[in-house]
């Protein structure tokens, strides 16, 4: 299994995976062994969130994204690409690689940023999920 985890710094699992250009990249064997592989720091225009959906994509090749934070339009569009994207407040990206493939990565942080469709409509429940 092919692993890759969002890390503008390329020391922490960071968020905006969409915008995203640096990866940290692990495998998985059979025996549950995680290998680490290469740096992925891709050029500006290979960013997801502007990118050509029909084109290929380096992230093709991987079979989960972790990252810190995205969005649902994000988790669609990589699964269409064969990608399942998992979020998580976990920092350092060996940890989430391994809490991943245990089955206990710790899920975002919850926080509400009150949309304001949300607070225009009077709505009980936000966007966000959380219950305003």
């Amino acid at each position: 299994m092919r692993i890759a985890v969002t890390s503008q710094n390329f020391r922490s699992v960071t968020g905006h995976a969409g915008k995203a250009r640096r990866f940290l990249m692990y495998v998985a064997g059979p025996d549950a062994a995680v290998h680490p592989g290469e740096k992925l720091d891709l050029p500006p225009y290979m960013a997801m969130h502007g990118y050509e959906e029909r084109n290929s994509h380096p992230l093709d090749e991987v079979d989960v994204l972790i990252t810190a934070g995205c969005g649902d339009g994000f988790v669609r569009r990589m699964a269409r690409r064969g990608v399942r994207v998992v979020a998580t407040a976990e920092t350092d990206p060996e940890i989430a690689v391994h809490a991943f493939l245990a089955g206990c990565l710790k899920p975002p942080a919850s926080h509400c940023h009150g949309d304001r469709e949300d607070r225009a409509a009077g709505a009980e429940e936000h966007a966000c999920g959380c219950h305003g």
